[in-house]
């Protein structure tokens, strides 16, 4: 009989999951037990990762410095001696049980470079591959702030998403997401499970540590961020790791289950009421797992190149498209020059881009611009044209582009495979959007267009 799928598990650690806020001495009993439990993981047959914060936290023990300091250099220089002593830490944990690891720091820079990218995805993959544990952390030795991931909530939603891994755990103080704030309201109700991040109603005025940088709200952005890229992620309680294979081991149990199961509208076993009872049987041996808030992922993820362009790259400019051209995006074709409105920011070539959505007037209005409206984000794009050029062939067609610049290296702006949307379900709607349907095609949308 086969046992469970394998799967890969991300698992991130805050500061102050790791090390005591005050003394700031690496907390070895909650260290212990997330190490046994990544490697009772690894015994289940699962590929584990750990996203871990803390370089900075074990420096300023090492240092003897009480408050975390504002000045870049003095944080960089701490994180330095951290991260050696952080490192060894986790190496004699793990030692003890025999478990190899590995170190893997990056920053926004390594996740913005196409190449950087699948360099650290096939590294990682294939210390995965080799039964080790790689253990994952910002460079803050490096990172300004022009390139840094900002927390490491954020990082760990673009690992999972790099490695297309089955869990994200983000460990945090409390056992889960509540309507209120539990610290100060009694009757605070745990939220479960979540589908739709857009419509949760929950407290999220929790703040990160003095020793961290994140707090739930950037654990709801990084859910966010995860599930889009079909990755299930769970907030659960830090000091109490032993929860994840809990977890891990019912939801897995769940699914085989519930596809076990015939179709109801299907079968004699569908009216068979000894079928039910047995079926009812089989579900309550189930363990129920500890109290944790579980977020769906989506049933048609953004994978691969589309999520490197929407979540790896930081903007430059953006780009303000009318409803046609939208139309077209939506259809797969690729963002013609006849679709652009308006230009903002200095870019240049193959520099991300906002694409923002915006009702095209018939004529310049008082403020000098052709379009109104306070405008809608959908997706981001990789151009093939500098703000410069596509500032001038904005609203031409394709064959226009050579006799306005010269030249044509693409009839394109931004072509298909450079371009991803945001999912519609997870954006603001508005009723501008819904005007796209009206146009008939992208050819027959490059002829109707007023130039």
């Amino acid at each position: 009989m086969k046992g469970p799928k394998p799967l890969v598990v991300v698992i991130k650690l805050g500061t102050s999951s790791i090390v005591d806020e005050k003394t700031h001495e690496p907390l070895l009993s909650i260290l212990t037990l997330i190490v046994e439990t990544a490697v009772k993981l690894r015994k289940d047959g699962h590929k584990v990762v750990i996203v871990s914060s803390g370089a900075i936290g074990v420096g300023l023990r090492r240092m003897d410095v009480e408050k975390r300091p504002k000045h870049l250099s003095k944080l960089q220089a701490l994180a330095a001696i951290g991260q050696c002593r952080l490192m060894s830490l986790w190496d004699s944990l793990f030692g003890h049980l025999r478990q190899p690891i590995a170190q893997i720091l990056l920053t926004r820079s390594d996740i913005a470079d196409r190449s950087r990218y699948l360099n650290a995805q096939n590294t990682i993959m294939e210390l995965l591959e080799m039964g080790v544990i790689p253990i994952v952390n910002e460079n803050d030795t490096l990172a300004v702030a022009e390139i840094k991931f900002g927390d490491n909530d954020t990082l760990s939603a673009i690992t999972a998403a790099m490695l297309h891994a089955n869990f994200l755990f983000l460990m945090t103080d409390v056992d889960c997401l509540y309507d209120k704030n539990p610290r100060t309201h009694p009757d605070a109700q745990p939220i479960e499970e979540v589908e739709d991040i857009g419509a949760i109603r929950a407290d999220v005025s929790s703040a990160g540590s003095s020793l961290g940088t994140g707090g739930m709200s950037t654990k709801i952005v990084a859910a966010r961020l995860a599930t889009s890229a079909g990755v299930t992620t769970v907030i659960t309680k830090s000091s109490s790791p032993g929860n994840i294979v809990k977890i891990v081991r019912y939801l897995q149990a769940r699914k085989k289950y519930a596809s076990s199961q015939p179709s109801p509208t299907t079968g004699e076993d569908a009216e068979d009421p000894l079928s039910q009872s047995t079926a009812s049987l089989a579900l309550d041996t189930i363990e129920k797992p500890p109290l944790h808030t579980r977020f769906l992922p989506f049933s048609q993820p953004i994978r691969d190149r589309y999520f490197w362009i929407l979540h790896g790259l930081a903007p430059h400019g953006t780009i303000y498209i009318d409803v046609g051209a939208h139309r077209a995006l939506s259809d797969k074709a690729g963002l013609l020059p006849v679709g652009v409105v308006d230009v903002e920011g200095n870019f240049a070539q193959q520099e991300a881009v906002r694409l923002v959505v915006v009702e095209r007037r018939s004529e310049i209005g008082p403020d000098g611009k052709l379009w109104e409206g306070p405008g809608v984000e959908v997706g981001r794009a990789l151009v093939n044209y500098a703000a410069p050029e596509i500032t001038r062939i904005k609203g031409h067609r394709s064959t226009q582009i050579e006799s306005v610049l010269g030249y044509a290296d693409s009839e394109y702006v931004a072509d298909r495979d450079s371009v991803s949307l945001f999912r519609r379900e997870s954006r603001p709607v508005t009723p501008v959007l819904d005007k796209a349907n009206e146009n008939g095609g992208v050819a027959a949308y490059e002829n109707d267009i007023s130039l």
